[in-house]
């Protein structure tokens, strides 16, 4: 990272999912695609190339996403000539994952401050808007850290499923926020992280940042973790989250919703951190939640081995949405919500 051009990451750690230069010029992504193999950063010096690194998951996590977008607002904010092409540029960037709302968030938060601004250099409010955006997220994993770390319980085994992570932040994380803040106050803590099918960023992304903090973690296939729960293995499931309907229906990386109906069914406690900007209070339930529905390749090849036969039909839906009669509380940086439902999200507007 002290390689490129660009000071230490914001979240003060030794990696960072997305950083800007302090040119304003570039955006830095850390490849997720290539971890645990290799840790390689790439520059995106325009809008098409990070939207396309936006797709194809260069960088994932709804946090981490409204922060590359921000950052690549500025970017593209110093090459229009136009209000109008501002706001094209905008909504090309905005638009480039549908389920995420912290992408669209990130990106309204940004015209937002340069209407306020009344200047002509769109560039320069947009790159201080989008690192106070950045140091507000680490901040806000941070508290909902501290906030969550009392409901895991000391000498436990906690289940995730995906990476919440530093990597799908701006730094420390989401649900594994919660477990490093329990690990921070003293408490033992053990992580059983599914490898989450398809793309594995449970066993590829999870299961580095903590092998990383010296976290106990072994990765486990997606379909075991009720079998480990019957066991008597699993005392908390903690996740992270991409939007969050008023009613409190959670949307989370495809599978997750299969993690809290075994939690329930085995009284286990399911638990979601997620920052006040993942709560879409103009989306009524998760039945309104736009679902990504994503390549068929990514299910039916192994690198250059295909794994299906050629005349099968797939569908590969990114995200799933877990009803709020599920999820025991919501951990994020205004309290922890332990009604979670409408009345309960009410309470922290």
């Amino acid at each position: 990272m002290s390689s490129l051009p660009h000071p230490e990451p914001i979240s003060g750690a030794n990696y960072s999912a997305a950083e800007l230069t302090l040119a304003n010029d570039a955006v830095i992504l850390l490849d997720q695609r290539l971890l645990p193999s290799r840790e390689e950063y790439v520059l995106f010096r325009d809008v098409p190339a990070l939207i396309e690194a936006i797709r194809s998951m260069v960088v994932r996590g709804a946090p981490a996403i409204g922060i590359a977008a921000a950052y690549g607002l500025v970017v593209g904010a110093r090459t229009v000539s136009s209000e109008a092409e501002f706001q094209r540029v905008a909504e090309a960037i905005a638009s480039a994952r549908p389920t995420a709302v912290n992408l669209r968030w990130a990106i309204e938060r940004c015209i937002r401050a340069v209407k306020a601004a009344k200047v002509t250099d769109y560039a320069e409010i947009i790159a201080q808007e989008a690192r106070a955006i950045h140091r507000e997220d680490v901040a806000a994993c941070r508290e909902m850290g501290r906030l969550g770390a009392a409901y895991i319980p000391d000498g436990g085994t906690v289940l995730t499923h995906c990476n919440a992570g530093a990597l799908a932040t701006g730094g420390y994380g989401t649900a594994l926020g919660v477990i490093r803040g329990a690990v921070e106050a003293g408490k033992k803590v053990r992580v059983l992280a599914d490898e989450t099918r398809p793309l594995q960023q449970g066993g590829r992304l999870t299961a580095w940042e903590l092998a990383k903090d010296g976290i106990a973690v072994e990765v486990i296939a997606d379909s075991s973790a009720g079998w480990f729960m019957a066991r008597g293995e699993i005392q908390a499931a903690v996740v992270g989250s991409d939007r969050i309907a008023a009613n409190g229906d959670v949307a989370n990386k495809i599978g997750t919703y299969q993690v809290a109906v075994n939690a329930r069914a085995h009284n286990i406690p399911f638990y979601v951190a997620a920052p006040w900007s993942t709560v879409d209070l103009s989306c009524p339930s998760g039945a309104d939640i736009p679902i990504e529905e994503r390549a068929a390749s990514e299910l039916t090849q192994r690198g250059d081995v295909r794994v299906v036969p050629t005349d099968v039909g797939v569908r590969n839906p990114a995200f799933d949405v877990t009803p709020a009669r599920l999820v025991t509380a919501i951990f994020c940086e205004r309290g922890v919500i332990r009604e979670v439902s409408a009345t309960g999200l009410s309470q922290l507007t």
